[in-house]
């Protein structure tokens, strides 16, 4: 029986829009590494879909942390628009 090494991981380019969200989500301060990579996939889920409001996706994620979800609203807002990215 042998193992096999796990396969790589294909990273985003810089420029890309997937890698910006993820960092965006890395900003916030929480308890977990997994926290703010759900919050990243979250965010990135709302931008493929629009579904339901950006609050509400920052409450799906469940990050925990010492903000609150409307301090993360606005930290995510401010970034998302200095990236043109429309949020409304």
């Amino acid at each position: 029986m042998s193992t096999k090494s796990p396969t790589s991981v294909a990273e985003f380019s810089i420029d890309s829009l997937e890698k910006f969200v993820y960092q965006v989500a890395s900003e916030i301060p929480a308890q977990e590494p997994n926290d703010t990579d759900r919050l990243g996939y979250c965010l990135w889920g709302w931008l493929q879909e629009h579904r339901g409001t950006l609050l509400q996706t920052i409450r799906a994620a469940g990050i925990r942390t010492k903000l609150s979800n409307t301090e993360i609203l606005e930290l995510v807002q401010k970034r998302f628009k200095e990236k043109n990215i429309p949020v409304s």
